[in-house]
């Protein structure tokens, strides 16, 4: 059953989080934009007022200046707007990357760096028309395009009352020369870019924690998407549980194929088996190449019997090395002695099996200390102390 949205109560996991930064859903105030760009750009204008001033000043007195020689030929004139257009880009151009600057500035500011690539894939929703038309009328951007008219109307009335306020002041620089028309108006226009800034800090002062509420309530989690969500990172169980499952099968295939190749079997003489390999050249002690229980331990004794390979009846010994023994590894130095008549007799057993020595004695009382036997009561002990 599906989990409807009043469901989704829970916060995103880190994991959703970075997911969704992935794909650009980050919290971003276009309102905060709005404000950062026009309180640098009027601090600038401010700033450089009287400069901007006099450069104006000297553009219009080079723009409206005419000598004969530009009257005689039009192409001078020409020549004369692309100069004038060449000195304008010198301060335009600086002034539009230090705006650029504040825009990725602010965005930065409100949530923080973000580098991605992936809201430029194509999807089928992007390109599909019904999609868009209804991501048009969405619930989102309805309140988006409700804000922006409430903040276009609000701006409207700040600057109707402020031009109604001052609309002599406006029309007296008309009157004036040019040098000080240029700064009365600069010096008018402050207070009106002022009061704009204002309205729009308030503005960015509410919608960035808004943005940020917004995507932390789009991004909310219900009981079931955490849940799969710790399915997910911790991997599917059943297959995890096939994968070991096939993984014993496959050492258990190894460990009976190293069966033909030891030098003694040594069983309980049906719940316990293990398989014994000694090269005393490449090996310091005996090592264990296969063991198991029950079902397996007997598998172990018919390929040992089917390869001709020693089967040797010694309960203690066995259920010691199935224990404490490792697979593959050499033996504990305890068991060494044990292991020593054992592998006795089966050089013996084999010399007499070529008719080079008599028949010899299966070992008795092996030497395996009964703290490293399970059965024995001096394990059962040893092991309470240890805990």
């Amino acid at each position: 059953m599906a989990d409807s949205a009043q469901d989704k109560n829970l916060p995103a996991s880190a994991k959703k989080l970075a997911k969704a930064r992935e794909q650009g859903q980050v919290a971003r105030s276009v309102d905060f934009g709005h404000f950062a760009a026009i309180a640098v750009g009027g601090w600038l204008l401010v700033k450089w007022a009287p400069d901007i001033a006099e450069w104006m000043q000297k553009i219009l007195m080079q723009g409206l200046r005419f000598d004969h020689a530009m009257l005689q030929n039009p192409k001078l004139m020409g020549e004369r707007a692309a100069a004038l257009g060449v000195q304008m880009l010198m301060v335009i151009i600086p002034m539009g990357i230090v705006m650029s600057l504040v825009g990725v500035a602010s965005a930065c500011l409100s949530g923080g760096w973000n580098f991605t690539t992936k809201p430029l894939a194509p999807t089928f929703d992007k390109l599909n028309p019904l999609s868009g038309v209804m991501r048009l009328f969405s619930k989102g951007q309805l309140l988006q395009a409700l804000k922006s008219v409430l903040l276009a109307a609000v701006l409207g009335a700040v600057g109707a009352l402020y031009l109604q306020s001052r609309i002599e002041s406006f029309a007296a620089t008309l009157t004036m020369p040019l040098p000080a028309a240029l700064q009365h108006a600069v010096s008018a226009s402050l207070t009106g870019l002022i009061q704009v800034v204002v309205t729009l800090a308030l503005f960015a002062a509410i919608d960035v924690p808004y943005q940020r509420w917004k995507l932390a309530n789009d991004l909310k989690m219900s009981f079931q998407d955490a849940k799969d969500e710790h399915k997910e990172a911790e991997g599917n169980q059943e297959v995890k549980q096939k994968i070991k499952v096939k993984m014993r099968e496959m050492s258990r295939k190894r460990m009976l194929a190293a069966v033909p190749k030891a030098d003694l079997v040594v069983m309980n003489p049906t719940h316990y088996a293990v398989a014994l390999q000694y090269d005393e050249k490449q090996m310091g002690a005996p090592r264990v190449v296969a063991k198991g229980t029950d079902l397996l331990a007997l598998r172990i004794r018919d390929i040992a019997r089917d390869a001709k390979v020693p089967v040797l009846e010694a309960p203690p010994l066995a259920r010691a090395l199935y224990q404490h023994a490792e697979l593959e590894r050499e033996i504990p130095a305890a068991l060494f002695s044990a292991v020593a008549q054992v592998l006795a007799y089966v050089y013996q057993l084999r010399a007499a099996m070529a008719g080079e020595a008599p028949q010899p004695a299966e070992p008795a009382d092996l030497p395996v200390p009964p703290e490293l036997d399970p059965h024995n009561p001096a394990y059962v002990r040893a092991t309470k102390r240890h805990r």
